[in-house]
């Protein structure tokens, strides 16, 4: 039934579906999955790096976490250079409310505006929606800290936990039993790293195939956006006992 309903974004189907929305949400299924999770002190976001080849240098950049603004950023899941251009998308925004007002923009006007953008890219002939999803991660003056999910169709939501990617009815699960509304960062982080760790297809979970950021206030009152080294990443996987201490030699 489908085959003659999905050859263009602007069809509905007789069910009312649009197709090609759902295929790019089907091509977000297969990336590597990414976890945010709010917390009372602050926003975690981890992501699984896909490693497809061993000579890839996996150091030198980061494939999930962007920072869009001094108080937001976010993960990704989907294919990376259609989330390129929406992260640029999303900076210059920030950068011209900032200029306009003097302050920051607010998150959810930022990731309002950013699935405008995506959404006009399913109602008009000729173009395919972004193959994206996007949690972010952000704090501002009016909701403190926030958490927003985005998918290739415009629609976005305000979530205490979310997942995407591979895997992420399985992790919606785990988190849905998990979560606690008054969560530290710290236990946000072990919960991340745990459901990630039952959720992803590789067996074992490495610093190499992580990537862990975090949002929140520092002692001056400013917000702090701060990567995770590879290498406190390892001594956190092993402190949370999500993989096993490396032999000593």
């Amino acid at each position: 039934m489908s085959r003659r309903y999905d050859s263009r974004t602007t069809i509905f189907s007789p069910e009312g579906r649009l197709y090609q929305v759902e295929y790019a949400m089907e091509a977000i299924g297969n990336a590597g999955s990414a976890i945010g999770i709010l917390s009372k002190d602050g926003v975690v976001l981890v992501g699984e790096k896909k490693v497809t080849s061993k000579l890839l240098q996996t150091l030198t950049s980061t494939e999930k976490m962007y920072k869009i603004d001094d108080h937001v950023a976010c993960a990704v899941a989907g294919i990376m250079s259609d989330a390129n251009i929406l992260i640029n998308t999303a900076r210059v925004q920030a950068q011209r409310y900032t200029f306009s007002y003097q302050e920051p923009m607010p998150v959810e006007q930022l990731v309002q505006s950013l699935c405008d953008t995506k959404q006009g890219y399913t109602q008009f002939g000729g173009l395919r929606p972004f193959g994206v999803s996007f949690l972010f991660a952000g704090w501002d003056k009016n909701y403190g800290f926030q958490l927003y999910m985005s998918d290739p169709s415009g629609n976005y939501g305000g979530w205490k936990a979310a997942a995407v990617g591979a895997n992420n009815q399985a992790a919606q699960s785990m988190l849905k039993q998990d979560y606690k509304d008054d969560i530290s960062r710290e236990e946000a982080v072990q919960l991340a790293l745990k459901v990630l760790s039952k959720t992803m297809d590789s067996t074992s979970l490495t610093s190499e195939k992580l990537e862990l950021a975090e949002i929140f206030l520092s002692s001056s009152g400013k917000v702090k956006y701060q990567v995770c080294t590879p290498d406190d990443l390892g001594k956190m996987l092993v402190k949370y006992g999500v993989t096993q201490p490396p032999a000593e030699a």
